[in-house]
C-alpha cells in the first residue's frame, strides 16, 4: 500500500492506495500516529484508491479516532469506493466517524 500524506495549514491529508490489511496496517498507524504526535489534530483519510481495507486497518482507524478525540481533533473520511464503504456501514464506525462523498467537502467538515 502506498500512503501520501500532504500537509496543509490547519489539517492533514493521508491519500491511501491499495489494501489497508494486516500486512500493512503497522505502518499506516505509524504514519498516522507520527502525524498526530507531532500537533496536527485534524485529519482527512482519502480513500479514493483504496481498493480493501481488514479488521487491522478499521482498528487503527479506531484507535486514531479515540487518541483524536482526547486531544480535541478530528477524523474525517472521504472518497470511498462502495464496497470499502459498506465495511463502515457494517461494522458501525459510520456512526461516529464523518464520511464524505469528496475531498472538498472533507476540508469544510474539518
Amino acid at each position: 500500500m502506498d500512503i501520501t500524506e500532504t500537509k496543509h495549514d490547519n489539517y492533514s491529508v493521508f491519500k491511501l492506495n491499495g489494501r489497508l490489511d494486516s500486512n500493512t496496517a503497522m505502518g499506516f498507524e505509524q504514519k498516522l500516529f507520527e502525524c498526530i504526535e507531532g500537533g496536527n489534530q485534524k485529519l482527512i483519510l482519502d480513500f479514493k484508491d483504496l481498493d480493501y481495507i481488514s479488521s487491522a486497518g478499521l482498528r487503527v482507524i479506531l484507535k486514531a479516532t479515540k487518541n483524536l478525540k482526547n486531544a480535541d481533533g478530528k477524523l474525517v473520511l472521504c472518497a470511498m469506493q462502495d464496497y470499502v464503504k459498506e465495511v463502515f456501514e457494517i461494522s458501525g464506525f459510520d456512526s461516529f466517524l464523518p464520511i464524505v462523498p469528496t475531498i472538498d467537502e472533507a476540508v469544510k467538515t474539518i
